[in-house]
């Protein structure tokens, strides 16, 4: 297992006993503040609303978006807390791991009845694609 599979891994553990203890129906930045500092007694390196910048044709952007949580400088998390994910939900999270150059995202839902339904590991061309088939959002066509 590469350390991005175990970040990810106690990323996803820390979130399921949050949830399980919390349930649905608490402020997405709530969420994100006890999901970040969980992560951070558990030794990780959390940057909470970390701004990024995006560069196109010449043209730079300091700020132009601002990632949830940013774990050991390389799992990014995006945290919800809505009835349902959609769609664009994933969307995003891959763009963001595509402007930074990043390969793998967590998008976790926390409004939901239960966590793994809204739980989606993200990968932008990560070459060790050892999910299941169900949590990726970016699969090319067969």
């Amino acid at each position: 297992m590469d350390d991005t599979d175990r970040v990810t891994g106690v990323i996803v553990d820390v979130a399921m006993r949050l949830h399980r203890r919390l349930g649905p129906g608490l402020l997405e930045s709530v969420y994100e503040q006890l999901l970040a500092a969980k992560l951070d007694q558990s030794g990780f390196l959390v940057e909470r609303q970390k701004p990024l910048g995006l560069e196109f044709e010449g043209i730079h952007i300091e700020k132009a978006f601002r990632a949830d949580l940013v774990v050991n400088g390389s799992v990014f998390v995006e945290v919800k807390s809505v009835e349902q994910l959609q769609p664009l939900h994933g969307k995003q999270l891959l763009t963001y791991l595509r402007i930074a150059n990043q390969p793998v995202g967590l998008l976790i839902n926390f409004g939901g009845a239960v966590l793994k339904d809204g739980l989606k590991r993200i990968v932008n061309n990560y070459a060790d694609l050892s999910a299941s088939p169900r949590l990726r959002v970016n699969q090319k066509e067969s």
